[in-house]
């Protein structure tokens, strides 16, 4: 969608319109202030290659005005310059100014001082108390002060601003009280000039919205839920017109605990869990599978904004006066790690390209090419379908879909969703199953050539998708993609199936010059599409294909310590224009035919041998500590990861008795970028830190998926540190 600033965003209770024309964005968090300032740009890049358009933020009053009238906003606190770098890069932006944020930051982001002003005066924070809406007030013209110039009115990046958080549900007044406060913070943007098109506020929970567009969410778990055991399964993998996650909402029925009319508003999300933070007492692992399944269920829904909180993660900045992470200590319920915010984000603390953003980037890049026609297709309920997620033995489906005409008749035209996938529960195989759409009336609108859906399974099929402009197809795989001018006289519709059985197509009318090609699921999550010279181009690699500001396109390309050596390898539909100057042309691409498969790509090998040489090391030094010793220079590599394999409690990193990184046991490989550390700490050949375990032992009140081995009722060890070092390629 090409949005200027003369451009006219609205939204109606279906979604989010520019200049009269639906629009279907993808959202995602990043906390700029979580983040080294000097990556700001190649973050973001990863993030559009993603599929992300909008980059919702934060701005989290303790990080600006930690010690009272001290207001920083350098460094990598710089909203002016974060703003900038989304607009360099051709993103769009949600400001979420607050001044209550949450985002697990210590009193939910209000500085200390406010809390001991308000103790002193006897008001209450959150409320209409004047002298803390004064406070409010300095603190909005300050992010103004950065933000005046950025907004889409000035030719700048901001096209909303999201009013406090979760109001009403977590904290501050409910009802009309609550109302007529949020209407005041408002009032109170507005005139000191935050002036953008959109207006948001937080809806789940019994949040008030005063008035404004109210924004969902949903998470796989519930990190911050106290108990100590498994919990009830996730509603978010059910479909349904409910937009209440009732693990942080309530589901008690539908619409209830909402406090705005679903009628009047689209369903758009802005906190669909891109991961989960852990807590001291609940480790919960969000996968990649988890992420994608939500996602799709939500899109089979009706929702017509996808938003991911977080689909960055960061690290905590260090505070002048106190850390900076949520804790008991301030009256929440939790206790985070002192630096990670790792979230396992699409983008991790330290820029990690892992699964979850290969999935996320599988649908964001379906949404570029049909989401904006998805938009005004009706969530229809289909018959069967279950309505709470403990129904573990009936088929979920939904339908989304519109009438539309061709050839002078009408047609229902859209997509039957499947999902059979539970979080952390098994659910029923259902063999040699006739899967059928119907409408609103429940007449049948198509059915699908049998096949078995098992345990896991989730996918989308469409029903009379326009090709071009003389076909209607109906297909039992899922869309993809549209490369633009890819085939001799046409596009390539590109579809991904995740079944080795023969693909069932029915088309009507005449596909012309255009060409329907099939990959793998898995070569799906693996591709990116992207745009050289005009034209585009599907990429597969085992890299993450990532295009840089100016249209240059980069091959990000891991080696890690046990396989040594390797050369860059991917594949290309069509050709590329030229074989980058790196590579060389192994296989070139055939003709598309009708229904090809991948074997029609052109397959190119890097000339150079990546290696990975560097050694890591450790030794126990006393008790719960080792002397751990990491490469201290990248030598030519764009970032090495080092992954500590440990068991214990928690884990801390630190440099000259100062807390580097730090870690809560999961289970995972605990994982760390070192270019920082070596921006931080000057290029030498070696890093030296300490590591400090907190022991684990048998009895500690804490859920962990998979608990580690013990040794006499204790796990307190360092087992081995692995090394990858990541290249950066141009391929065109």
């Amino acid at each position: 969608m090409n949005i200027t600033k003369d451009s006219k965003i609205t939204y109606d209770p279906v979604s989010i319109m520019v200049d009269g024309r639906r629009w279907f964005p993808m959202m995602g968090e990043m906390h700029f202030s979580r983040y080294p300032n000097k990556y700001w740009e190649q973050e973001l890049t990863k993030m559009k290659a993603g599929g992300i358009d909008i980059v919702s933020l934060y701005v989290i009053w303790i990080h600006h005005e930690e010690v009272k009238g001290e207001y920083d906003f350098s460094g990598d606190r710089d909203l002016k310059k974060f703003l900038d770098t989304i607009k360099k890069v051709g993103l769009y932006s949600i400001l979420r100014i607050g001044p209550w944020a949450h985002g697990e930051v210590r009193n939910g982001g209000f500085p200390d001082w406010l809390l001991q002003d308000a103790r002193d005066k006897g008001y209450e924070p959150r409320s209409n108390a004047p002298a803390y809406l004064e406070h409010v007030k300095t603190f909005y013209e300050k992010i103004y002060e950065q933000a005046k110039g950025s907004f889409l009115k000035d030719g700048g990046p901001v096209i909303g601003v999201q009013i406090e958080n979760e109001y009403g549900h977590c904290g501050g007044l409910n009802g009309q009280e609550g109302e007529e406060h949020m209407k005041t913070l408002l009032a109170m943007a507005k005139e000191i000039g935050f002036e953008v098109p959109i207006y948001t506020a937080t809806g789940w929970g019994g949040a008030v919205t005063g008035g404004m567009l109210p924004v969902m969410g949903g998470y796989c778990e519930a990190p911050w839920d106290q108990r100590l055991t498994e919990i009830e399964p996730s509603g978010n993998y059910v479909f349904t017109r409910e937009r209440n996650d009732h693990n942080i909402g309530s589901d008690h029925g539908l619409g209830v605990g909402i406090t705005f009319d679903m009628d009047r508003f689209p369903y758009l999300t802005c906190e669909l869990g891109g991961g989960l933070q852990v807590t001291k007492h609940r480790r919960c692992i969000a996968t990649g599978e988890d992420t994608e399944a939500m996602t799709m269920t939500k899109l089979g829904s009706g929702a017509n904004l996808i938003g991911y909180y977080m689909y960055h993660g960061g690290t905590n900045p260090e505070g002048k006066l106190t850390t900076l992470q949520e804790s008991k200590e301030t009256g929440y319920p939790n206790d985070l790690p002192i630096c990670s915010y790792d979230f396992n984000a699409p983008l991790r603390e330290y820029g990690q390209m892992e699964d979850t953003y290969r999935r996320v980037r599988l649908i964001g890049t379906f949404i570029h090419d049909f989401g904006d026609d998805l938009t005004d297709m009706k969530y229809v309920e289909q018959p069967g379908n279950p309505s709470k997620p403990d129904d573990f033995d009936s088929l979920r489906t939904s339908a989304r879909c519109k009438e539309i005409t061709f050839g002078g008749a009408r047609y229902m035209s859209g997509y039957l969703f499947v999902n059979n996938y539970q979080r952390r529960y098994r659910m029923a195989d259902h063999r040699d199953v006739e899967l059928t759409a119907f409408d609103e009336r429940g007449g049948r609108i198509i059915s699908f050539a049998k096949r078995d859906v098992s345990d896991g399974d989730y996918f989308f099929y469409p029903f009379n998708l326009p090709v071009g402009d003389k076909a209607l197809l109906t297909i039992d795989a899922t869309p993809l993609c549209i490369l633009r001018g890819a085939a001799a006289e046409g596009d390539v519709y590109v579809f991904y199936t995740d079944t080795e059985r023969e693909v069932s197509a029915d088309i009507k009318g005449d596909i012309g010059g255009n060409r329907i090609v099939i990959i793998t699921k898995n070569e799906a999550i693996h591709s990116v599409k992207v745009n050289i010279q005009g034209r585009d181009f599907l990429v597969i690699s085992d890299g993450e294909a990532v295009t840089e500001e100016g249209g240059s396109v980069n091959l990000y390309v891991q080696v890690s310590d046990s396989e040594g050596q390797k050369k860059a390898l991917f594949r290309s539909l069509p050709e590329l224009p030229k074989t980058p100057d790196s590579f060389e042309l192994l296989k070139s691409a055939v003709e598309i035919s009708d229904f090809a498969g991948s074997d029609i790509f052109a397959i190119y090998e890097g000339k150079e041998t990546l290696t990975c040489t560097q050694r890591a090391s450790f030794e126990k030094i006393s008790g719960d500590s080792y002397a751990v010793k990491l490469p201290g220079s990248l030598a030519g590599a764009e970032e090495i990861f080092a992954q500590i394999e440990y068991a214990a409690n928690t884990a801390g990193l630190y440099k000259d008795g100062k807390l580097a990184a730090d870690s809560f046991y999961t289970g995972q490989l605990w994982e760390i970028g070192l270019k920082r550390f070596i921006d931080r700490y000057g290029e030498s050949d070696t890093l030296e830190f300490t590591a400090e375990l907190e022991p684990l032992f048998e009895g500690d009140k804490v859920y962990l998926q998979t608990w580690p081995e013990m040794q006499d009722g204790k796990a307190s060890q360092i087992f081995y540190i692995h090394l990858i070092v990541q290249y950066c390629i141009k391929i065109a």
